[in-house]
């Protein structure tokens, strides 16, 4: 056979690779909405920089029948790309083959692509659409899978991991993305969970359906796993593209600068009249964090769940920053198990990853109530005091309204470490809001009262003007100044600057042991 033969065979190869499970499998794949995973890799990445690894290899397994039904690649697409112009790592599920179900030869392609995107230092992106284990090859599938896992712990914290769930994700399949930085979720067509409705409705009578039980919906408002969810393939694409746009390919790395295109000294008289005169009248934090930051530049994360606190991240003269802030419209801000495992979680990733946080204050306090202490808002609580103590990225915090009791002291306080605390006129704080403290110190004089009421508001007043105010914290330097709302953002861009070479001595150990 001369050269040109070979190279003939070789391109008829790479042709019967690049239809995957054949075109009847790649037209019901259209029927269900979804892309195929190369038409999903081809419209994530840049034009014509794909570069595949693997595509000829075939599974091993010689039980079933399954010898008889070889299928080059295997399950699953891998190699890399760039996006926008950065090198990204990537593999895709490919439901046209054996339903994208995990045998020992993909489990080894994924973990080749991760192995590769940990020694260059660029992210991994998993488009995940697969039946599961594929239970022809037994506890193969099962040792592919915890490879997986022993990988996606490894990458923590060294590259971002970012997971999109585009069809069936389901038992032991759910881990790896769970363990991942982020998780996309497409609308109508995706879904994860541990045990799927039949089993479900087999052991406790529950008539279920897929999207009840783990779609989009679920995980991004009610568990929030989740972080994000799209209305189909290319939106979900789409989104993941938007996200690497705020991260740096690894931890070593400052995080992307793009040109700026908003001013930096722009000064929003809006914010002076943003918080209401009444102290519990609520209004949009989000509102405040778009005015401070590069215009239309905040992409919120976990949106839907845990409504009372915000995250994600934005631009201050073009650098990428994390936020965190108290959401007054939602149970008056205050912090619950779900926004604080929330919060933690997002600021333990920009710790990561070099992103500096600002954080905007207006809490009351921890949630009361049996639900709440009963489901361990102790444990959970805890949580983020110690994400914010344990950072070393710059920390910029500006209390905006109040600040009570614990919930002052876990929201990046300048007792945790935070490098620059700046509070506006209206911000209270104190140990506690002036309705309780005036309930308790004033309890015998309010019960003989003629007109308990009046006397109560009376001191309520006369309890915020002398305590519940920043004029103490500034005077004891827990916060660096008390500034006009108008003036945050330059504020904070002139801080950004001088907190870039930031460094900070940490104890040697090996982790510590956050309360989960």
């Amino acid at each position: 056979m001369t050269m040109d033969d070979r190279i003939d065979e070789l391109a008829e190869l790479r042709e019967e690779a690049r239809k995957g499970g054949g075109e009847d499998r790649i037209e019901r794949q259209h029927e269900k909405g979804k892309l195929t995973a190369r038409e999903r890799i081809d419209y994530f990445l840049d034009d014509g920089t794909f570069t595949e690894f693997d595509q000829l290899r075939t599974h091993r397994s010689h039980s079933f029948g399954m010898e008889e039904r070889q299928v080059l690649g295997d399950g699953v697409v891998t190699g890399y790309g760039d996006v926008d112009g950065r090198t990204v790592f990537v593999f895709a599920h490919d439901f046209t083959v054996f339903g994208g179900s995990l045998g020992e030869v993909v489990a080894e392609k994924v973990c080749k692509v991760m192995d590769k995107a940990m020694e260059v230092g660029a992210p991994i992106v998993g488009l995940n659409d697969s039946a599961g284990a594929r239970i022809q090859e037994g506890v193969a599938s099962l040792a592919g899978f915890t490879e997986i896992f022993h990988r996606n712990q490894r990458a923590s914290g060294v590259v971002p991991q970012i997971s999109a769930i585009m069809g069936p994700c389901a038992g032991g399949a759910v881990y790896s993305p769970s363990i991942t930085d982020f998780v996309f979720m497409a609308e109508d067509t995706s879904y994860m969970y541990i045990t799927g409705p039949g089993v479900t409705k087999q052991v406790t009578g529950e008539e279920v359906s897929h999207q009840d039980l783990g779609g989009a919906g679920v995980h991004t408002a009610t568990t929030g796993i989740a972080q994000f969810s799209g209305r189909d393939d290319e939106d979900v694409l789409d989104g993941i593209k938007r996200l690497l746009s705020y991260l740096p390919s690894n931890n070593v790395e400052d995080p992307p600068r793009v040109e700026p295109w908003d001013d930096p000294e722009r000064r929003d008289e809006d914010l002076e009249r943003v918080v209401p005169d009444q102290p519990r009248k609520p209004y949009d934090v989000v509102d405040v964090v778009d005015s401070v930051v590069d215009e239309g530049s905040f992409y919120e994360v976990n949106e839907s769940f845990a409504k009372n606190v915000v995250v994600g991240f934005a631009r201050l003269n073009g650098h990428s920053v994390g936020v965190v802030a108290n959401q007054p419209r939602v149970n008056a801000g205050t912090l619950t198990v779900d926004a604080s495992l929330k919060a933690s979680r997002f600021v333990r990733f920009c710790d990561a990853f070099n992103i500096p946080i600002v954080t905007f204050v207006d809490v009351p306090g921890y949630m009361p109530g049996t639900d709440q202490e009963h489901r361990g808002i102790i444990r959970h609580g805890a949580k983020i005091l110690y994400a914010f103590s344990e950072a070393t990225v710059p920390l910029l915090t500006v209390i905006t309204r109040k600040a009570y009791g614990g919930a002052y002291c876990v929201m990046a306080s300048k007792h945790l470490g935070a490098d620059v605390n700046y509070a506006w006129p209206t911000a209270e704080i104190a140990v506690m809001g002036p309705r309780g403290a005036v309930n308790l110190l004033y309890r015998q004089e309010l019960e003989e009262a003629d007109d308990p009421d009046e006397l109560r508001q009376e001191l309520i007043d006369e309890y915020r003007d002398e305590f519940a105010n920043p004029y103490t914290a500034a005077d004891r330097g827990f916060v660096d100044d008390v500034i006009e709302p108008k003036n945050t953002r330059p504020r904070l861009i002139e801080d950004l600057e001088v907190l870039r070479s930031k460094r900070e001595d940490t104890p040697d150990k090996k982790h510590g042991n956050i309360p989960l």
